[in-house]
Parts: structure tokens; C-alpha cells; sequence
């Protein structure tokens, strides 16, 4: 059996440099950041990491340089669908946790609720529903898991992803965002619901990243790639593979924004 690699092992390979921010690539998105002087790490060869069972996710954790500043990127996410563990992203963000990461970057990709919120579309996540009820705190022992998520993400972080958008003439929308367990898509009664309820977009993923995050004290915001109309709101037929293609046409947009951002963080 193959020895896992630790944290420290990890350390030693990148040295003492310093990492402040971190990023999560959602689906088809693994490709949208190019870093330089990079290392990579296979998810199923560090020690607590699950590799994702789902195609657009590559289970890669990627450590190198933009703007000379040092990114950790996790490249691919599992969700709780995979395994039935709402916290299976637990150790992964730990881990960025340990190697010095102050600032979080998720990205997800979602389907719209709203006709101004288009396919194609960027979203600067504002807030979100947890329909599904899961929680990754749940049995969490210490005093802290009553994390306070009155401000989930990070306001100035979102003010800065807008500014990027603006540099770089991409419009991008605001909203809020809706989590569903997973794995089948929503149907159209439920998305009538969750519309009724104010979410804008609805997604698999994202919200225990969040809640993990602010546990661990690290500021998070979030970005949505709308891939399709949610169930019921157009002639559309939904599907993974068309989720992958729609998010491989909006990775050089995402790619312009996160550049930009990375400048202001």
C-alpha cells in the first residue's frame, strides 16, 4: 500500500513560501486557472482526501504562482452525493487551512431560476439556501460549530470579484444560491419552491465548503457558472454532459475574473 502523503510532505516540496489564498474549480472548470512553477498532487495519494467519482472533476490538489503570489487550487471537489458524507470537503479545506490559506474562491456550476440570470452567466454568490438540511458540523463536539453565517461570504471579496468584472467588460450577476443534495436534478415543483423562497440559482455543491470554511475562521466567497434553465423553465433537456459543455465555454471568462481578482487579494 502506498504511503499517503501528509501536509508536511507537502511543505517540504513547496518550501517555506507563503499562501493566502486558495480556490475550489467546480465542474468542467478544472482548467480555468494557468498557474505557473506548478506541483501538482493526486487527491487519492494525500492523506484524507476522497477522489471525486465525477467526470469534469480531475482530483487535483495544485500549488503554484499568479502575479508572483502563491495559490493552492483544488482542482475538482467531491460532493456529498458521492459518499453520503456532508463533509467530505472537510480535510481538503483543512488542509489549505494549514498550508496558510486566508481567503477561499468556490466556484460551483448551477442552473438559473431567473430569466435576467441567462445561461452563460457569472454569479457572485451573495447568500444561500440550504434546502437539503445537511450540515458538515454535524457531530462536531467543540463549542464551534455554532458558526455564525449571518455573513456567509465575505462582502469585501465579492466587491472585488464585481471590480474584476468590470476591468474586464463581463458583466456579472448577484444572487443567491441553493443547495440541493444531489445526485438527480431538481424537478420543476421544486424549483417553483425554491423560486418562491428567493434563490436565484440552484447547485449540488458549495454550501458545506462555505459553512466548513467559516468553521476553520478563513473568508470565502463564491462564484456560479450558469450551465442551464432550471427544471420546468425552458424546453431544455438537463444533463451532466451538457453542464460539463456549457462550463468549458464560460472557463475563459472565469479564468479573465479569477486573474484579476487574485491581483486585489
Amino acid at each position: 500500500m502506498t504511503k499517503k502523503i501528509k501536509i508536511t510532505d507537502i511543505q517540504k516540496i513547496i518550501g517555506k513560501k507563503k499562501i493566502e489564498t486558495g480556490l475550489v474549480l467546480g465542474s468542467g472548470l478544472g482548467k480555468a486557472i494557468p498557474l505557473k512553477k506548478k506541483v501538482e498532487f493526486e487527491y487519492n495519494e494525500i492523506k484524507g482526501f476522497n477522489l471525486p467519482s465525477v467526470t469534469g472533476h480531475s482530483g487535483k490538489l495544485l500549488i503554484g504562482t499568479i502575479h508572483n503570489r502563491m495559490v493552492a487550487v483544488l482542482s475538482g471537489r467531491t460532493h456529498f452525493y458521492e459518499n453520503g458524507k456532508a463533509d467530505t470537503m472537510r480535510n481538503p479545506i483543512k488542509l489549505l487551512k494549514d498550508l496558510g490559506v486566508k481567503k477561499l474562491v468556490l466556484t460551483n456550476a448551477s442552473g438559473s431560476l431567473r430569466n435576467n440570470i441567462p445561461t452563460g452567466s457569472l454569479m457572485v454568490i451573495e447568500d444561500h439556501i440550504n434546502f437539503s438540511g445537511l450540515n458538515p458540523l454535524i457531530g462536531e463536539n467543540s463549542e464551534n460549530r455554532f458558526v455564525n453565517l449571518t455573513v456567509a461570504y465575505d462582502k469585501d471579496i465579492n466587491e472585488m470579484i464585481l471590480k474584476a468584472g468590470n476591468e474586464q467588460n463581463i458583466n456579472i450577476k448577484t444572487g443567491i444560491y441553493a443547495w440541493f443534495s444531489g445526485p438527480s436534478f431538481e424537478t420543476p415543483a421544486e424549483i417553483k419552491a425554491i423560486r418562491s423562497l428567493g434563490a436565484d440559482v440552484v447547485g449540488m455543491s458549495t454550501v458545506p465548503e462555505v459553512i466548513i470554511s467559516r468553521f476553520l475562521k478563513i473568508k470565502v466567497a463564491g462564484i456560479s457558472v450558469v450551465t442551464n434553465m432550471a427544471a420546468g423553465l425552458s424546453n431544455e433537456t438537463i444533463s451532466h454532459e451538457q453542464t460539463k459543455e456549457i462550463a468549458k465555454l464560460s472557463e475563459r471568462k472565469l479564468s479573465k475574473i479569477i486573474i484579476s481578482l487574485l491581483r486585489k487579494l
